[in-house]
This record gives C-alpha cells, sequence and structure tokens, in this order.
C-alpha cells in the first residue's frame, strides 16, 4: 500500500491546542465496523457503559522526562543557539535526539545545555555530538551519566510537547500537569501516551465499580512514533524502537481474564503496540522486556488485543495506519471525516475514540465484540 491512501485534509482549528476540563469530558467516537450504526457519539465519563464486566483495560504506565533542551553550540568562539528534542536513550550517558537546526552542527561539536542565555555562562550540562543521521537525528554523549544525567535533564529540561502543538503557542507550567497521564511511574518517555490523558479519578472509580480492571505496562513512548512516513510505499519505512515491559503477573493476569470471557481493552497505541509484540499466534500473552519497532498496518492480524481506545492521529501517519488495520481503512476514512465534519478536537490534547475491531479482518477475537 502507498502512505497517500492514508492522506487526509485535516483544517488547522480541529487541532486541539489545551485539553478540555476535566479531561473525562471530551468527546468519544465509538466505531463498531460490524455493527448498525457504525459511529455513535459520545463522552469519555460514560466509557463504564461502553465495556463490559471482566474487560481489563491495559494503561501505559510510562512517565514523560522533560526532553526539550535548549542550548549552544560552541566551536571556538563562534555560538549558535541549538534545540534538542531526545528521543532514545543508547547508554548510560547517551541519547539520541532531534536537533535545530540540525545544519549547524558537525560531529565533534560541543553543545552546551541549561546555562543562562549565552554560552560563556556556566553551563549545567555538556553533551558532544558523536553522530549525525538523515533528518535532525544525532547522538549526543553527555558530561554525566545515569542518575546524575536524569538529575540534570529534569533541571533543564522542558516538557516535550508534539511539534503541532509547540510550533502554535509557548509551553505554560500548566502543560507539566496536563501532559502527564494518571498513571505515570516510570521515567523514560518523551512523548505521553495520549489516550490515557482522558482519565480522572471519578472515571477510574466507576470502571472499577463496573467490575472492568486495570492492569499496566510500559512503553517508553519515542517521538518517532508521531512522525510522518516519509516513503512513498508504507512498506520501505522504518519505525524507531521504543523499550518496553510485560511482566509475567501481568501476562497470568490478561490470559486469565480472556479465558472468563473478558476483553482486553488497550488504552492507547502504545499500549496496543506491546500487547501484539508479546502476544502469541494463538493470542496468549507472554512476558516482554526489551525493545520493539513493531509496524501495525493493514494486513496485521491482532492476537493480543480485542478493543482500542485511542487519540484521533496525523494523516499519513503510522498510528491511522494503525487505526486502518484494526477498525478497516475505508471505516476508518469515514469515521475521521465524520469526526472532523462535527468537530471533534484532533491530536494529543483532542478528544478520543473507541474502536473495535473489524471481523474480517481481523478474524475472531476473545470476547463478544459486537
Amino acid at each position: 500500500m502507498k502512505t497517500s491512501d492514508f492522506d487526509f485534509h485535516l483544517p488547522d482549528d480541529r487541532i486541539a491546542l489545551h485539553p478540555v476540563v476535566p479531561r473525562d469530558a471530551a468527546r468519544l467516537l465509538v466505531v463498531r465496523p460490524d455493527a448498525t450504526p457504525t459511529l455513535e457519539d459520545r463522552v469519555v465519563r460514560e466509557l463504564p457503559a461502553l465495556l463490559q464486566a471482566g474487560d481489563v483495560l491495559v494503561v501505559n504506565d510510562t512517565r514523560v522526562i522533560p526532553a526539550a533542551l535548549t542550548g549552544f553550540r560552541v566551536r571556538g568562539t563562534s555560538q549558535s543557539r541549538v534545540h534538542a528534542n531526545l528521543v532514545r536513550r543508547v547508554a548510560a550517558d547517551s541519547w539520541q535526539a532531534f536537533v535545530r537546526p540540525a545544519k549547524r552542527l558537525a560531529v565533534g561539536d560541543e553543545v552546551r545545555f541549561g546555562g543562562a542565555d549565552t554560552a560563556a555562562a556556566e553551563p549545567g550540562l555538556v553533551a558532544t555530538l558523536e553522530d549525525k543521521a538523515n533528518g535532525g537525528l544525532v547522538t549526543l554523549s553527555f558530561n554525566q551519566a545515569g542518575d546524575a544525567l536524569d538529575a540534570a535533564v529534569a533541571a533543564c529540561g522542558a516538557m516535550p510537547l508534539p511539534p503541532y502543538i509547540a510550533n502554535r503557542r509557548p509551553a505554560t507550567d500548566a502543560d507539566n500537569r496536563d501532559y502527564q497521564t494518571v498513571f505515570a511511574e516510570r521515567d523514560g518517555a518523551v512523548a505521553a501516551p495520549t489516550a490515557a490523558l482522558h482519565f480522572t479519578p471519578s472515571l477510574l472509580a466507576a470502571l472499577e465499580q463496573r467490575r472492568i480492571r486495570r492492569v499496566a505496562v510500559t512503553l517508553h513512548v519515542g517521538a518517532g512514533t508521531f512522525l510522518p512516513v516519509k516513503a512513498d510505499a508504507i512498506a520501505d519505512h522504518h519505525m524507531h524502537a521504543e523499550w518496553g515491559e510485560l511482566t509475567a503477573e501481568t501476562a497470568a493476569q490478561l490470559n486469565a481474564a480472556r479465558q472468563a470471557g473478558g476483553r482486553i481493552v488497550a488504552v492507547g497505541t502504545t499500549a496496543l503496540r506491546l500487547l501484539e509484540t508479546a502476544a502469541d499466534a494463538n493470542g496468549t500473552i507472554h512476558p516482554f522486556s526489551g525493545e520493539t519497532d513493531i509496524f501495525i498496518r493493514p494486513g496485521h492480524r491482532f492476537r493480543g488485543v480485542d478493543v482500542l481506545m485511542t487519540n484521533f492521529h496525523l494523516p499519513r501517519s503510522t498510528l491511522f495506519m494503525l487505526v486502518a488495520a484494526f477498525s478497516g481503512l475505508d471505516m476508518m476514512r469515514n469515521a475521521y471525516a465524520h469526526a472532523i465534519s462535527v468537530g471533534y478536537r484532533f491530536y494529543s490534547y483532542g478528544d478520543s475514540s473507541l474502536l473495535f475491531p473489524a471481523h474480517e479482518l481481523n478474524g475472531d477475537l476473545a470476547g463478544d465484540l459486537t
């Protein structure tokens, strides 16, 4: 398939720059390819009524780190401002990062972060550019490592808002709260698992009252997950690897829930990608710890997930390809066209959707999916 098959026009005024308050007041588009009607406009706080007792929500407990850094490239007496977004840790003292303007950097350059408004000031953090790839991706080796590096990044970094927000408004103190989920516990993500941004204590209480359980997995979300696909053919696109973990205890709980007739409900594409990585051909979930670069696109047969809650995604992105694989490309084109026409808010701070699979694409999954 071609990347252009996953393109659509999104008016700028549909891109949400701030979340709704409270979080669970966001709209929720329910997509049921095998039911009538196929589309239903609801609200996130109605989620308990849309699920069943015995279902299990799988949330991602990753925590977004302040991965947006601003500093100065120093080359002799010359200096220029540099912006870096950490993407993936590759060693105790090294990160891959997207930098801009990349053309001003060369291998061996020193970049000073966290000082005052000039590189002459005492820096809080110093990095050497070790490697440079296409698209502004570089490898930075820092003068600190391990916990000391984490502390230095936390001291001089900022919340890494997605470019479709950051390019339209400055970050605020509110983003430190708004761009973090209620499940966030394990530091490591450079982007939020945004479907989980909609959950509130009252919604969690209502889900528990309906006997809908919750387990956590970890996938440290990287910026590459949200990048548009530039290859003409989607098969030529390579996903950035992300580190994830699904424990043996969690795997056992999910398998037992399915055997009892419950459904696995992935809260977000990040949780789904980890579950599909950990599931075998028979749908059994196994423990997993390591990196995954799974690329889910039409033709993928889902084994580990029965229902997906997810926000609305970028045109030509791997995430729109993923939802098209789950519920059908034509179905998702129609769903997005409906969402645009009736004013749903898109992307990280936008509204959400609850997707059910198309049986003809995915075969029989556990539980009653209608």
